[in-house]
């Protein structure tokens, strides 16, 4: 075999760096004045990969990259700006009570703040979410047209609802077929995040340290802990200046005359709007999942057959139909038993029965809900045993309801009509119509599209109501039944809101002579809750209380 020989070490590196030192002599032979690279020198100690690497490292650090700020902070920070815009709106606006176009108006500000930022932000609207948004304006627009306090809790009702249906959309991407239990979430979520969102958002979603430390942000920053630093020496400085010098003292107290308890209540009011305001955009954001309310209780719900639930509703069934056939009685064979003029009579049989039967139809509604729920459907005979169970037991309720309006109409012809009787009539069209809904979705398949059903009758009884205008119809009633000779309650007349008064003086000339100067008199004592407050607190019905008591003061004068 044929023996090679090792290169010696020093023999190995001449002839690694042979070709860079001919291509440097040449070079410089070329050109005597050439740069000369430090990092390439006449006598490479290393090879160039090896050396390379290690001049670089020998070169200062690049300064590290500030992390880019993540969509999660931008859409945070987002948040807080609208909110922070909203709270400041709501102390300027919104403290002013009763609310009037004040709140039109900052529900204004601050859906258009949402939609813009929701823009820049590349969030997109849809449709259903557009339409809950533009309701929300209708039920606000009720604060300046009605006085009733009735009505405005209906109001703050309404949009409530329509807020928790906007979030329901953003969060689960339904609206007309949503479970009960999903749209109880999705209240459940919306008023969470309204409480705790805004210290998710402070101290868990909001990444501080992406924010840019450079330019007049970097400035903003060290001159805000300047003034912390200069704070508790502006302080015992000044005391002591204060204390040398009574002209400084003056200077100073006029500077910083506050008023401690009305600074206070602001700070309150803008952090109180602000703070619900971010807790609920947090809440329509989809990043945000609120719990399967619907699944939980799917798993931990016992299931029941048909011969548990059917005998139960059979039962009740037969209990109802009983109480139907009595009522049928008095209903065709024993009204003439009642006559105008047996006003006890009227009142007793009235009061006793009304409005325990609108009790009763309140229950039979998450009754059937929960039967339904409840009842193992892997059978297609239990459901439609549930479905005849359920529809004869929603035939025997109509008749009941039937009958509770026919005792409230006795009532209401001995006695007149007061806000109670109308909203708890109102409170019956609105079950009537539910049970129909109940038989047309639930005992036909469709459960899943129940409750919006529902919750849209409210809506739009609540929105028929203020067109109504229960006071003014209670106001109108009492008058002409006066007119007719019956007796007027004069001091709970005159106690309804603005929106009775115009009805009120114009039925004065037609009531007896000592309604009429009861009824005067205390709309003239009440004439002062009806004054201008300013335009945040305007409202029409206050104004055409107003006048309807000026002219009233101008004819008797």
């Amino acid at each position: 075999m044929n023996e090679t020989t090792e290169p010696a070490p020093h023999a190995e590196n001449e002839w690694r760096q042979a070709p860079y030192q001919s291509a440097l002599q040449a070079e410089t032979t070329a050109t005597p004045n050439a740069y000369q690279s430090a990092l390439l020198p006449e006598a490479l100690p290393m090879p160039l990969p090896m050396a390379l690497p290690m001049a670089e490292a020998a070169l200062p650090a690049a300064p590290p990259q500030r992390k880019a700020m993540s969509t999660q902070t931008r859409l945070s920070l987002g948040m807080l700006a609208v909110a922070g815009g909203a709270g400041v709106a709501g102390d300027a606006l919104l403290r002013a009570v009763p609310w009037g176009p004040n709140l039109l108006l900052w529900l204004s500000l601050t859906v258009g703040a949402v939609v813009l930022w929701q823009r820049q932000a590349g969030i997109v609207r849809n449709r259903e979410t557009n339409w809950l948004t533009g309701s929300l304006f209708v039920f606000a627009f009720g604060f300046l047209w009605r006085d009733s306090a009735v009505l405005r809790a209906l109001d703050v009702l309404a949009l409530a609802v329509l807020l928790t249906l906007i979030g329901l959309r953003a969060q689960t991407g339904k609206l007309l077929r949503a479970a009960i239990s999903e749209y109880l979430g999705a209240a459940l979520h919306c008023a969470g995040n309204a409480m705790t969102g805004p210290l998710i958002l402070l101290f868990n979603e909001i990444g501080w340290r992406e924010l840019p430390r450079a330019g007049w942000s970097r400035r903003a920053f060290a001159i805000g802990r300047g003034v912390l630093i200069a704070l508790p020496l502006l302080f015992v400085f000044g005391v002591l200046l204060v204390a040398a010098d009574a002209a400084f003292e003056e200077l100073v107290a006029k500077l910083f005359r506050l008023d401690f308890a009305s600074l206070f209540l602001h700070v309150m009011a803008m952090t109180g709007i602000a703070w619900l305001v971010s807790g609920y955009l947090r809440a329509l954001q989809p990043e945000a999942k609120p719990g399967n309310l619907a699944g939980a209780a799917t798993k931990i719900a016992p299931k029941l057959g048909i011969v548990e639930i059917g005998t139960a509703l059979s039962l009740l069934d037969a209990l109802f139909l009983v109480f139907v056939l009595v009522q049928f009685q008095y209903l065709f064979f024993g009204a003439a038993h009642f006559k105008p003029g047996a006003g006890t009579a009227y009142a007793i049989y009235a009061r006793r029965g009304f409005f325990e039967l609108v009790t009763v139809a309140a229950l039979v509604l998450p009754l059937l809900l929960g039967a339904h729920w409840l009842l193992r459907k892997d059978e297609p005979q239990a459901e439609r045993i549930f479905r005849v169970l359920a529809g004869t037991q929603i035939g025997l309720l109509f008749v009941m309801m039937a009958s509770a309006l026919y005792r409230m109409r006795l009532y209401q012809l001995c006695c007149g009509l007061t806000e109670l009787r109308v909203y708890t009539m109102a409170f019956m069209i609105w079950l009537a119509l539910v049970f129909g809904w109940f038989a047309w979705t639930v005992l036909r398949g469709q459960r899943e599209r129940f409750t919006f059903g529902a919750v849209a009758a409210r809506l739009a009884l609540v929105a028929i109501l203020h067109v109504i205008n229960p006071d003014e119809l209670i106001a109108r009633v009492n008058v002409q039944r006066a007119q007719s000779g019956l007796p007027l309650d004069v001091l709970y007349t005159a106690s309804l809101s603005a929106d009775s008064i115009p009805a009120l003086v114009a039925g004065l000339p037609y009531l007896k002579p000592e309604d009429q100067r009861l009824l005067r008199q205390r709309l003239l004592e009440r004439q002062p809750e009806f004054a201008y407050r300013g335009w945040r607190s305007w409202n029409w019905a206050r104004m055409r209380a107003w006048q309807s008591c000026e002219a009233l003061r101008s004819a008797a004068r």
